[in-house]
């Protein structure tokens, strides 16, 4: 299991209704990630900087969630939760947390309103 990597901590929520999710791996601190993208229509937020050469090199946490576009929202909280926290990359006196997201299309399975957002990416 991946909360057997020390450090690593994983939040789920889960809408039994809908028939969709989001899962988020809270990452320690220095963790460095990388990812590729592929698709026809893939649904991501911030996987750029997962490329090498990128300024920010390192990632706080990583989102998959459900809900196709929609669920992208769900970094919001993400990105929130971690900021309450102190948080993210450094920048003029602030933290930024950086959150890749990727999200499945699942809206066809269970309600088509069914979407993950940012209270349930918080939870």
């Amino acid at each position: 299991m991946i909360t057997r990597v020390q450090g690593i901590r994983v939040g789920h929520w889960t809408d039994p209704v809908g028939l969709t999710g989001c899962t988020v791996v809270l990452c320690p601190p220095g963790t460095i990630g990388s990812g590729e993208v592929r698709g026809g229509a893939p649904g991501t937020r911030e996987t750029d900087l997962l490329r090498p050469g990128m300024l920010v090199q390192e990632v706080d946490a990583v989102l998959l969630t459900g809900g196709s576009a929609f669920g992208l929202a769900a970094a919001d909280g993400v990105v929130r939760f971690l900021e309450e926290r102190g948080v993210g990359f450094e920048a003029g006196g602030i933290h930024v947390p950086i959150v890749p997201a990727a999200v499945l299309f699942d809206l066809g399975i269970g309600s088509t309103q069914a979407r993950p957002g940012p209270d349930q990416g918080y939870a």
